[in-house]
């Protein structure tokens, strides 16, 4: 969607979890960051090889020592040769046991060597999937973020990055080895025995894989129930300790764990089904594998009675059979982890595919910001279809100089805020344009957009860090002292030197340690710190008690001075000293002017201004719509006094 008629079309995360990809394209998506070690692939898959040729070995080898001591015991029974048993045993069969040590040991080796050459692909393929979905997430819209749920989303990365590490390693480490040993072992049966032992073998391994797949792809749906009810249950559990000040103001608790509780009841059910399915699964497989064993076993029975076969033969196909089995067994379990790994993957990958509402142009130029006149023209935009926020909304702000935006709450303020940030695109050409200095902030890199655009929002959100690192993040590359500085300048350099951990102490989530006018001055020093050429103030003394705001009103002008300037106000006393005073009302400009121009001319603003003066005389505090005066003082008044 890219505002009014865009915004008809389905929303990017709607259509991303309508889309679901097949498990090989998913497969297909993950190989581009495998590729980047494709020679440690190569050594890796070689020594895969050469583990399964060694172990093919072992058998082998234990199958002459069993024939060379059953030997032994012939001729010793026969009374023949008396030294021969010691002989052989210290010769031959003594060989043999060092020879069957080192193949076991090689098989070991070649093992280790695949996982440490390993290792450094798979968890640098991670490193670059969780690395590029981070960014995209950053990249994507506003509107998407407000459509999900955070914690949801937390849990899908999550699990994706460990499906990825799952995925390499049950393929690489489980079903490539047991299919190359297959290989190997049916290829010797047909050259070494007969090919009954291959065949039957062969079958029983159709016979099993089909069904664990069957079974499996019916289990499936179970596992990905169980997928989002946790996330659900986890995005709840988020959101209500998000909200814990909300929950305890109306004593919700038993609400907000009776919500909680709905979704684990569904979880345990879904988990349930998954469990006695399960069982289903394992007791068919062995089914299959007794089966097969058992016609396997009876032949290789027959052809030792009938002298075709040596003991050490049966022990060679026993063994064999165990061997292909043993991780067969194991194979229905991976299989399963393996298909819930790329359901996990998937909806990784679907967050990928998520379009960019708001992408940049091709090659897209910076911004070149000259003397930072914005110029808003004929801007017309919408949220949703339904309800239009601004219609042909036209003014200019002068360089260096300050407009001020009042208006009754819903008007449309805010909204020129968001647009001028690129939160949203305006529609062409039907949705106007905004300009910075002559250039469509639509045609200009966004990065250069925004870091020329400073901003003190009305909701300011903290980073669970220090106070240090909250200010820092306005630049990070200043030195400390540019720091202390921005906070002097948004006076609250002495509150936090007061602390007892100063500008070290942690603000706690989303800053709820600090009250609201502590969070709104540490916001103000951010950008004092950014240091842009264009200044947006969002209601940012709204959360100050009236002393506080008459003190920061004062840096405020002065870090407004010769820097273009719009603030978003309710308080009207905030914005008398502004070039040009814009009233909206329903997304329309219906006043502008200077304050003394709009008093004379007795309209909307003269109406609120008279209203807040006679609110101020009776010690009220209210808000700039002029709409309702409220004789309860803010939550920073109280806590002020």
């Amino acid at each position: 969607m890219r505002s009014t008629s865009a915004s008809s079309s389905p929303s990017p995360s709607s259509a991303a979890r309508s889309a679901r990809r097949s498990d090989w394209q998913t497969i297909l998506s993950l190989l581009p960051y495998l590729a980047t070690y494709k020679w440690r692939v190569v050594l890796a898959l070689s020594c895969l090889i050469g583990a399964k040729v060694a172990n093919l070995g072992v058998p082998i080898v234990m199958k002459r020592i069993v024939d060379s001591l059953a030997s032994v015991q012939q001729l010793s029974a026969l009374g023949r040769a008396e030294n021969a048993p010691a002989i052989v045993l210290l010769g031959g069969v003594g060989m043999l046991v060092v020879a069957y040590a080192l193949v076991r040991l090689s098989t070991s080796l070649f093992t280790e060597l695949r996982e440490v050459l390993f290792a450094k692909v798979t968890e640098s393929a991670v490193r670059q999937l969780a690395l590029k979905v981070f960014q995209h997430l950053h990249a994507l819209s506003l509107r998407f973020h407000l459509e999900r749920q955070t914690g949801g989303m937390s849990r899908d990365i999550e699990r994706g990055s460990r499906g990825i590490t799952q995925l390499i390693s049950y393929s690489l480490y489980s079903i490539l080895p047991t299919l190359v040993e297959v290989g190997l072992v049916l290829g010797f049966f047909v050259i070494k025995y007969e090919a009954y032992y291959a065949i039957v073998t062969f079958i029983a391994l159709v016979v099993y894989i089909t069904f664990t797949i069957k079974v499996t792809e019916w289990r499936t749906h179970f596992r990905r129930t169980m997928n989002d009810l946790d996330s659900r249950a986890n995005s709840r559990a988020i959101d209500s300790l998000l909200n814990y000040e909300t929950v305890k103001y109306f004593g919700n608790e038993a609400w907000e764990t009776e919500r909680y509780d709905e979704n684990l009841k569904r979880y345990r059910s879904a988990a349930i089904k998954s469990q006695n399915s399960l069982s289903v699964l394992n007791f068919g497989q062995q089914a299959i594998i007794g089966t097969g064993l058992v016609f396997i076993l009876w032949r290789a029975t027959q052809g030792v009675m009938s002298g075709h076969l040596t003991l050490g033969d049966f022990v060679l196909i026993n063994t064999f059979m165990l061997q292909l089995y043993i991780p067969l067994n194991f194979l229905g379990a991976v299989y399963r982890e393996l298909k819930q790994s790329l359901t996990d993957m998937d909806r990784m990958f679907t967050l990928l595919d998520v379009t960019r509402e708001v992408p940049d142009a091709a090659a897209a130029p910076a911004l070149v910001v000259r003397g930072a006149e914005v110029r808003f023209e004929h801007v017309k935009f919408a949220y949703e279809p339904a309800r239009t926020i601004l219609h042909d909304v036209s003014f200019t702000i002068a360089a260096g100089t300050t407009t001020a935006v009042v208006g009754h709450s819903g008007s449309g303020k805010s909204t020129l805020a968001r647009l001028m940030f690129r939160f949203y695109d305006l529609e062409r050409p039907d949705g106007g344009a905004i300009t910075i200095d002559g250039q469509d902030i639509r045609d200009v890199a966004q990065d250069s957009l925004r870091a020329a655009i400073g901003i003190v929002p009305q909701d300011t959100v903290l980073f669970n860090d220090t106070i240090y690192y909250n200010i820092a993040y306005g630049r990070p590359s200043a030195s400390r002292e540019e720091v202390l500085a921005a906070a002097r300048a948004a006076h609250i350099h002495e509150f936090i030197e007061g602390l007892p951990d100063g500008y070290d102490t942690p603000v706690g989530e989303r800053g709820l340690k600090l009250s609201g006018g502590e969070k709104q001055r540490v916001a103000i020093a951010r950008t004092v710190l950014k240091n842009p050429p264009i200044l947006i103030f969002d209601e940012a003394t709204s959360a100050l008690d009236s002393r506080s705001e008459r003190a920061i009103q004062h840096e405020l002008d002065q870090i407004a001075r010769e820097r273009t300037t719009l603030i978003i106000a309710h308080r009207l006393s905030t914005v008398v000293h502004a070039q040009q005073i814009l009233v909206m009302d329903k997304g329309r400009i219906v006043e502008r002017g200077t304050h003394a121009e709009l008093l004379r001319a007795g309209g909307p603003f003269a109406q609120m201004w008279a209203l807040q003066q006679r609110a101020a005389q009776s010690g009220a505090d209210t808000t700039a719509s002029g709409l309702s005066a409220s004789s309860s003082l803010s939550a920073a008044d109280v806590a002020d006094q």
